[in-house]
């Protein structure tokens, strides 16, 4: 962990191009390479170790701030610009006084301006000056001038002026990196999701508590009502349901049962569970999260790219500026050189490049961790932000946009006297004995199916019993052919058309109606079908289903266009026919035998990866499997980049008045800013900047 700790520490010493105050500044990772951690310590310590070292810089710089501070109170008083500005004449003065002023000055210069002046050390020795070589510069000319003519040079003091500097920065350190610390604490409290330990239940039957990095697959471990579950695993015993919403996002506790999986960290809810453990450590979903939130958060943003260079930009402005400042108010306007002096400092403070540089990493931090909270699990930072620019979404069609399973869809009645439901309830009595796909679409349409009795397969063709001392049989077409009896329905016939599987029941040798299923559509998709559209998106789908149940599901759900037919190994050449229009195109798709067409797709989504979050040829993956994530995301993706734009105008946006202002361009008008005003109004835009990232949202 150690080039992790490098980047992310040196916030420590505040000798950092700010930008690594967050972001850490390493090449682009590959993660499709880095699908699964391989350090479980890492996991166990890295969050908290980040985050108790930020807390501890926090802690640092408001005590620096509340020393500073109070020493800066004799420092004014002391001050004879201050006592002149009062009309206090010569009643404070005493013998001695400006060595007392600057040995109150030279503590308050070291101790309080210590971080900017170990910074500018840190930058210049990096050759990449910024945020810290401007304060540096400008509160060490400040206190060299002014113990100059302490000692005997003619000229003015400035050390009430270079006290607020380093109190209004500090400050302004202090509130910034307290918000940093909020945006960096979603990591953190992901980490703390798991317990501290677990109840294994022993072969004899005993429990013993045990920590958790002493769990070992094939243990079992107890799970009480109300507790977190404590590793992934599988139910052996009990029925509850689970609280999953802070790993997956889903609001609604899951109910589950024997043979079903849990995942660690999820909290138990009324029942007592008995769990297998799968997965331990760093195999864990809730390790495998962190790992990709963390990676995702140091990944470089191109929009970084952009801040940094601007804040680069800025510094050079910044420096330049101040002595020209100077120069023009000395050489050109004739002031006197204390003047021009202020006003040079007051430029190279109220320039700093500091938001700038945390503009696009905070927005980062909270996006990744926002995103993973609601089961939005970022892979690749870049596909993420490029996902604001798509034009097509193409899903795969079973078990993305339909639930990969047969329903009833339609159901027709030809005998006077019975009603759909009735109809239905004869199929299911028979068909609750059968385990074929259709018969099980048909037993899960009724809550209660009647008991049969004679059981019997036709073999090919359907299953007949008695129910309630009448035969029936649930048969296909071709049964009915055999045995004459036709069906003359152009209802039936429109059915067959959008490629639905029909069966018909026969009841004492009469046709009484006709079932029709498909692979049920889920009830979200034609609502992202929609939002998607509403965003100005393309939404096309692609299956290997014929082309008759390919435009009824287009249709039933509103998309613009669909591919059918289309086999495993041919889907990555679709998506690239749909990118030839010179459409960006997203492909979600289950993650399986979508990896091609996720591969070539400009982003590819893995929907309903539930807990193997380590797909490889997905950018992002979704853990539930509600088609609305895919808006989720994009939306995500956009309100990322409108943060960062809002962001890089609030940090350097100001500059473009400020700079004039601190020069003096309004000085006839009696318009001046000092720079402690300057530092203040450097250090608002910082918190802004930082409140503003802080408001992200995934809706």
């Amino acid at each position: 962990m150690a080039a992790h700790d490098k980047s992310a520490h040196s916030h420590a010493h505040h000798a950092h191009q700010p930008s690594t105050s967050v972001h850490h500044d390493h090449k682009h990772h590959d993660h499709k390479e880095h699908h699964a951690p391989s350090h479980p310590a890492h996991h166990k310590h890295g969050p908290h170790d980040h985050h108790a070292h930020h807390a501890h810089m926090v802690e640092d710089f408001r005590r620096r701030f509340w020393i500073s501070l109070v020493l800066t109170v004799p420092i004014l008083v002391l001050s004879p610009m201050i006592q002149a500005f009062l009309g206090l004449g010569e009643a404070l003065r005493f013998p001695g006084d400006l060595w007392v002023l600057w040995a109150l000055s030279s503590v308050v210069f070291f101790y309080g301006g210590w971080p900017f002046l170990k910074g500018i050390a840190e930058e210049l020795r990096q050759r990449n000056p910024g945020m810290m070589t401007l304060i540096a510069i400008a509160i060490s000319v400040a206190y060299l001038y002014s113990s100059a003519v302490v000692f005997g040079l003619a000229g003015k003091i400035f050390f009430w002026e270079l006290a607020t500097l380093i109190d209004v920065m500090l400050l302004g350190h202090w509130i910034e990196m307290r918000s940093v610390l909020g945006a960096s604490r979603a990591l953190e409290e992901l980490a703390r999701l798991m317990p501290t330990e677990a109840h294994r239940v022993m072969p004899d039957g005993s429990i013993q508590d045990v920590p958790l990095d002493q769990l070992q697959a094939g243990d079992r471990v107890l799970v009480r009502p109300g507790e977190k579950i404590p590793a992934d695993g599988v139910i052996v015993e009990g029925h509850t349901t689970v609280n999953e919403a802070l790993l997956t996002g889903e609001s609604a506790p899951v109910e589950k049962k024997v043979g079903d999986t849990v995942i660690g960290g999820a909290i138990n809810g009324e029942g007592s569970l008995v769990v297998e453990v799968q997965k331990t450590g760093a195999e864990s979903y809730l390790s495998q999260v962190i790992e990709l939130v963390r990676q995702a958060q140091e990944t470089k943003s191109r929009t970084q790219d952009l801040a940094n260079r601007a804040a680069r930009w800025l510094t050079v402005v910044a420096l330049g500026g101040g002595a020209l400042t100077l120069a023009v108010w000395t050489l050109v306007m004739g002031q006197p050189f204390d003047f021009a002096l202020e006003r040079m400092v007051t430029v190279m403070v109220i320039a700093c490049p500091h938001a700038l540089g945390l503009a696009v990493p905070l927005v980062v931090a909270v996006s990744t961790a926002l995103s993973a909270q609601n089961g939005l699990l970022i892979r690749d930072r870049t596909a993420f932000e490029n996902a604001r620019n798509l034009q097509a979404v193409i899903f795969d069609k079973t078990g993305t946009l339909t639930e990969g399973r047969f329903g009833v869809t339609d159901t027709l009645v030809f005998q006077d006297g019975l009603s759909e439901e009735e109809l239905l309830t004869l199929a299911a009595a028979v068909e609750q004995h059968s385990e074929h796909p259709i018969a099980r679409g048909i037993v899960e349409a009724v809550a209660h199916p009647p008991a049969a009795e004679d059981f019997e397969a036709i073999p090919g063709k359907g299953a007949r019993a008695r129910v309630n001392g009448e035969e029936v049989r649930v048969v296909s077409p071709g049964y009915l052919r055999e045995h004459g009896l036709e069906v003359q329905d152009e209802r039936v016939d429109r059915l067959a058309e959008q490629g639905k599987t029909v069966v018909f029941v026969v009841r004492d040798g009469r046709v009484a109606g006709a079932i029709a299923l498909a692979d049920v559509i889920r009830p979200e998709s034609k609502e992202a079908v929609r939002q998607l559209k509403a965003m100005g998106l393309q939404v096309m789908m692609l299956t290997g289903d014929n082309r008759r149940v390919a435009a009824w599901v287009a249709r039933e759900i509103g998309l613009d266009d669909y591919f059918a037919e289309v086999l495993p190994d041919q889907k990555a050449a679709k998506v690239r026919e749909v990118q030839q229009r010179g459409l960006r195109v997203a492909m979600v798709g289950d993650g399986i035998n979508d990896a091609p067409a996720l591969a070539q797709a400009d982003v590819g989504i893995a929907i309903g990866a539930g807990t193997d979050v380590a797909i490889e040829t997905a950018d992002i993956v979704l853990v539930r499997n509600d088609p609305r994530d895919v808006v989720s995301i994009l939306r995500l993706s956009r309100a990322t980049y409108r943060k960062m734009v809002q962001n890089l105008w609030w940090a350097a946006g100001y500059n473009i008045v400020a700079i004039p202002l601190a020069a003096g361009v309004l000085y006839k008008l009696g318009l001046l800013l000092g720079p402690a005003v300057g530092a203040m109004l450097m250090s608002a835009s910082t918190v802004i900047v930082a409140v503003n990232a802080r408001f992200l949202s995934v809706e």
